[in-house]
């Protein structure tokens, strides 16, 4: 630990919870005494440089592109905690859930309703947005062809937005994204409606990086799992009830459930 000058910590998850990501960061870094520093990652985690180079200490992921990197970089990264959301819908367990949407003004009710229709998801690599629709689509049996066309938008959000804006019919949030952009922007809840839910799936979580010891990712997982109060007001804000112990192993769903056929489906 007296080695351990900066806390070098990443998000390649939604924007729109960075400051909640920040603040554990900064959680982190009182019980170690250290500097810390969170950015937003700008690129797929399966090609970013940094955690390729093992040049990362933390990071916040979705366990999809997780257990893929894992599986081709191995005893890297390591799972340290999830987060356990306070709605009743998430049964205190640290899981989450695809929400599939549509403009509320729309006569789009069921997800068969669908058929034809525009879908816009927030990249390939993405468990709710992509992987879990094809999932949907693949065990329902229907057709290649079901939408009529599948843009990528690029994030949640703007999936988000072309929904509202009706740029296309449909997309499928992540719905921690979702209940966070509604709190942001309560109008989105009369606006939006969701037609199917998918999963659960377990929650991104919070890793660490191997080369920081046995130790101190003790340290770290146990002092998460005891936050101080500063860190539990920004958790209260953001409808977070605690964090949990979570392995590896439980990821690995995810990738059983990711195949050519799925990425390809759309």
């Amino acid at each position: 630990m007296a080695e351990l000058n900066k806390l070098r910590a990443i998000s390649y998850l939604a924007p729109n919870l960075f400051h909640f990501y920040n603040a554990v960061v900064a959680y982190v870094g009182r019980i170690l005494g250290v500097e810390t520093q969170l950015h937003q990652g700008e690129c797929d985690p399966l090609q970013d440089p940094l955690l390729i180079k093992n040049q990362l200490d933390l990071a916040f992921i979705c366990g999809l592109p997780l257990i893929q990197y894992c599986q081709v970089v191995p005893n890297q990264l390591q799972v340290l905690v999830a987060p356990v959301m306070k709605a009743t819908r998430y049964q205190n367990q640290p899981i989450y859930f695809s929400d599939v949407i549509v403009n509320a003004a729309s006569g789009l009710t069921k997800f068969e309703d669908l058929a034809l229709k525009s879908f816009c998801y927030n990249d390939l690599g993405s468990n709710s947005g992509y992987n879990l629709v094809c999932d949907r689509l693949i065990q329902s049996e229907h057709s290649k062809n079901f939408f009529s066309q599948a843009i990528q938008s690029g994030s949640h959000q703007r999936s988000i937005e072309w929904v509202v804006n009706r740029r296309v019919d449909c997309a499928a949030i992540d719905s921690v994204v979702l209940e966070q952009e509604i709190r942001h922007f309560p109008e989105l809840s009369h606006q939006l409606r969701v037609v199917q839910v998918l999963g659960p799936s377990p929650i991104p979580p919070l890793v660490v990086a191997q080369h920081l010891g046995a130790s101190l990712i003790e340290q770290l997982q146990l002092a998460l799992l005891q936050p101080d109060a500063e860190l539990q007001a920004v958790m209260e804000e953001v409808g977070v009830q605690r964090f949990a112990v979570v392995e590896l192993e439980e990821y690995k769903v995810l990738a059983e459930n990711f195949s050519s056929r799925t990425r390809e489906f759309l």
